[in-house]
């Protein structure tokens, strides 16, 4: 069984893919993006419960807290270099050797954290290899969700990209709920001092498993059928800027590619990336701690809404992103970001009256508009926008720059204020508001990308895009012309 012509271009010449080939590829994305966010989920919580004493022990409790949440901090400062490294090796030599690379440089660089030596064995070295592992696993990480949502999307037939691009989206609640779990059981089998002396390295040790699986995986996994349809591919390496000049001399479509402005696409999708990351930083980092040190509830019931939320998104996410199939990406990212807006005030209070059930009702649906809808939307609409050639550098700077910049901002603004006012939730609701704002902006001012040749050189732009069957009957009844009409005007 043969799946559809990948690009969506009509009469495309890109290499054809098996229904074998794409779950490979879903498969490998999903599995990418657990391991991406399991890595990082093991390393908070072993920050949180025992780092401080194992890697910190001479300091005083708080001060060693710090410590241990700081060297944290470390592995996010690596990613926008892993994205840039990584991001343009992608668009040059191919996506399948970027994921290979980043997926072994992310897990060996956990595993190994499994097997260092503690402060009271070597001393200073313990925290400095740390960092050091740390740092590591943040560069692999830089790239590792946009490489998985370049290729996925490059995979997939036209009609069905919203729907199988939005599955890495599911590895991030797969990570977080795999990593809480590991560290749940161990918790409740092992004493305390068993889990500081030796249970801590169980985790890190026990992800090499996930490692060495995705990367067996990836090992055989064929390139995206998108990058070998390139016109500035050859022999599977695309051609250099000098190289290109040259070919643009004698082909139209390469010295269109050449001579584009870049930027625009590149601020859409920054701002689409920066409004869904401001969320998730404000709902499932602040606002959990927000219930269990100012709301003063159970600790359970953070963690519980965490994962009920979590597994409700099993269902949300490939809805969304099935329904962008349908109606077309820019029009449900209107639809979520504006009711994002609308909830954030009555959600937040809900949280804030301390009923238990409205505590999950507030946080489940405010989760599931304000994050995982707009994650479901993010990675194959990010991938459409921008054109082939610089395509994966661009979606991984765009996604790691506005994710510091939203998830440093948010938290810290939101709890000054809300200090400031007493401990009030309207600032949690105001942030919320103005991150969803900033994607809906975004949303406005950004083309249709459904269905656009994904082997384009250029970055999307207003009318090029294939979009789907609702669109097409409300272009019909516009008298508006068919999306195959507008791209032969465009040549």
């Amino acid at each position: 069984m043969t799946a559809e012509n990948a690009a969506g271009s009509p009469g495309g010449s890109v290499a054809q893919r098996t229904t074998k080939d794409l779950a490979k590829a879903a498969v490998s994305g999903w599995l990418g993006t657990a391991l991406e966010f399991m890595d990082f989920q093991l390393y908070s919580l072993a920050a949180a419960l025992v780092f401080s004493k194992v890697f910190f022990p001479g300091e005083a409790p708080g001060v060693a807290v710090i410590a241990s949440m700081a060297t944290y901090a470390t592995g996010y400062l690596s990613r926008p270099l892993g994205a840039w490294y990584f991001g343009r090796l992608g668009d040059r030599v191919g996506r399948t050797k970027v994921l290979f690379y980043t997926i072994a440089l992310m897990g060996v660089a956990t595993t190994l954290i499994g097997f260092l030596p503690t402060y009271g064995q070597i001393g200073i070295m313990a925290p400095i290899l740390l960092v050091v592992l740390r740092l590591a696993q943040g560069f692999g990480a830089g790239a590792e969700i946009a490489g998985s949502s370049v290729m996925l999307t490059e995979y997939a037939p036209r009609k069905n990209r919203g729907l199988v691009g939005s599955l890495v989206a599911l590895g991030t609640n797969s990570g977080t709920l795999g990593a809480s779990a590991i560290w749940g059981v161990l918790l409740v089998t092992l004493s305390t001092d068993a889990v500081i002396e030796w249970g801590w390295r169980i985790p890190f040790i026990a992800s090499a498993l996930i490692m060495l699986f995705a990367v067996w995986l990836r090992r055989s996994l064929k390139e995206s059928p998108v990058f070998e349809g390139r016109a500035d591919v050859v022999e599977g390496e695309a051609l250099s800027r000098e190289e290109l000049d040259k070919a643009a001399a004698h082909d139209n479509v390469l010295a269109e590619a050449l001579h584009e402005r870049k930027g625009r696409a590149f601020f859409e999708g920054f701002f689409l990336r920066f409004g869904q990351a401001g969320n998730s930083g404000m709902i499932q980092t602040y606002l959990i701690s927000y219930i269990t040190t100012v709301l003063m509830l159970a600790g359970s019931i953070g963690t519980g809404v965490v994962i009920t939320s979590s597994l409700i998104g099993f269902a949300t996410v490939p809805l969304v992103g099935w329904l962008s199939d349908k109606v077309g990406r820019k029009l449900m990212y209107i639809v979520m970001s504006s009711i994002s807006i609308v909830l954030a005030v009555p959600m937040i209070y809900m949280i804030a009256t301390k009923d238990v059930s409205s505590v999950f009702a507030g946080y489940i649906i405010i989760h599931q508009t304000s994050v995982l809808a707009l994650a479901s939307l993010e990675n194959n609409t990010m991938s459409e926008l921008f054109g082939a050639r610089a395509r994966l550098t661009q979606l991984a700077l765009a996604k790691e720059l506005a994710a510091i910049v939203a998830t440093g901002i948010g938290p810290v603004v939101a709890a000054a204020l809300v200090v400031g006012s007493g401990g009030s939730a309207w600032p949690i609701a105001i942030m919320i508001a103005f991150f969803s704002v900033c994607s809906l902006g975004a949303a406005i001012v950004m083309p249709e990308t459904a269905g656009r040749d994904l082997t384009a050189l250029n970055d999307a732009r207003k009318g090029e895009a294939i979009i789907g069957p609702f669109a097409r009957k409300e272009r019909a009844a516009l008298g508006l012309p068919t999306p195959e009409e507008e791209l032969a005007k465009l040549g």
